[in-house]
């Protein structure tokens, strides 16, 4: 735990590090706020309605962007710098190298959602706001936001080409919360329920609404554990290279 944790600060530093960082988390709530104040704020002004679901609603896009602009670097960089032949040869996992590099981006994803916090604050105090759905929609973006970070860590295992790992995250991402739910439309009846089970976006818009299944988080508890064995077997195989 010690190593993962010492890879973890170590991310985390040079993030913050780099003017990039400090950019991307002011756009990440300048796009989320606008979107909640002004542009999605109509029930907050207009309805009357204390709520955040303008607010989920974007998180959910710019997360989709947000978090492969983190990863992308996380393996990409260590590869293209030639380091991270030297970090595999310390006495630390392969498994350990990806739950490091995993843990600090989730970490750095927690902080810009902490961020978002007086969002929620403020909407109580304009009117009754329903908690439980609020508290679940912030759960729903953190096991999200799970499965993307463990995605884009697999992707930048593979290349060093940071551009690479950008687009091959969004790629994959793609399939899962978007392209799924188009095929449930179209599959014949018992194909379109596994191809809606597999659409993150069904179970992103369950938990918003409040409802917060076993199904859906063992569903994404489970592809990001899946992130994790296959970032971990490409460690391995370019070890051996």
């Amino acid at each position: 735990m010690n190593h993962i944790w010492t890879i973890c600060k170590r991310e985390v530093n040079a993030f913050f590090d780099s003017l990039m960082a400090y950019i991307m988390l002011v756009v990440f709530l300048g796009i989320s706020g606008l979107f909640t104040w002004m542009l999605g704020g109509g029930d907050i002004f207009f309805v009357g309605q204390a709520s955040l679901g303008s607010f989920f609603e974007v998180a959910f896009w710019t997360l989709f962007f947000f978090i492969p602009a983190i990863t992308m670097r996380m393996m990409a960089e260590e590869e293209r710098a030639g380091t991270l032949e030297l970090l595999a040869t310390k006495p630390i996992s392969h498994f350990q190298i990806v739950a490091g590099k995993w843990l600090a981006a989730w970490l750095l994803i927690v902080i810009s959602l902490a961020m978002t916090l007086p969002y929620y604050i403020t909407v109580a105090n304009l009117g009754p706001i329903d908690h439980g759905a609020t508290i679940s929609g912030y759960i729903a973006l953190l096991l999200i936001s799970a499965v993307y970070t463990s995605i884009g860590i697999f992707v930048s295992s593979l290349t060093s080409n940071q551009i690479v790992a950008f687009i091959g995250t969004l790629f994959i991402a793609i399939f899962f919360q978007i392209l799924f739910g188009q095929m449930a439309s179209v599959l014949p009846e018992f194909l379109s329920g596994i191809a809606e089970f597999m659409s993150l976006n069904q179970h992103y818009r369950t938990m918003t609404r409040g409802v917060i299944g076993i199904t859906n988080i063992v569903y994404m508890l489970t592809l990001t554990l899946l992130g994790f064995v296959f970032a971990t077997a490409s460690l391995k195989r370019r070890a051996w290279q």
